[in-house]
């Protein structure tokens, strides 16, 4: 099986050692986003929904440089730094996301000062290499 890196400068570059996204096969594993706007470097704003949205377009920008868009994902694990927050989530997700909703994972807490919330996607794709 070919193993297969995806980059875009249309969500942010990687803050350690790791990638934005890996495919193997009909599998994309997208890295966790956060709410930062690629183009400025700085957070989408101060609440969980422009984080979240924000997540949710860098994901989106992400899966685009592999073939394909939102509708692909199977799952979504969630970070969010507080339940308080989980409100302003399913409404950036209902905004963002078509029906029937990806499987969703949500944990509390560890997130950087700042932060609110944390994404990542794991997507099935077709067999066709890009």
């Amino acid at each position: 099986m070919v193993k297969t890196w995806i980059e875009t400068d249309l969500a942010p570059h990687p803050v350690g050692p790791y990638s934005q996204a890996v495919r193997i096969a009909d599998t994309l594993q997208v890295s966790g986003q956060v709410g930062i706007n690629a183009q400025t470097g700085s957070l989408a704003g101060e609440t969980v929904y422009e984080q979240s949205a924000q997540a949710l377009r860098n994901i989106q920008a992400i899966l685009h440089a592999a073939g394909a868009d939102l509708g692909d994902v199977l799952m979504l694990r969630v970070y969010l730094h507080a339940p308080e927050g989980f409100a302003e989530l399913n409404k950036a997700f209902e905004d963002t996301l078509c029906k029937p909703y990806p499987a969703r994972t949500t944990l509390f807490g560890g997130l950087p000062p700042g932060l609110l919330v944390e994404i990542d996607a794991l997507a099935k794709l077709s067999e066709t290499e890009v």
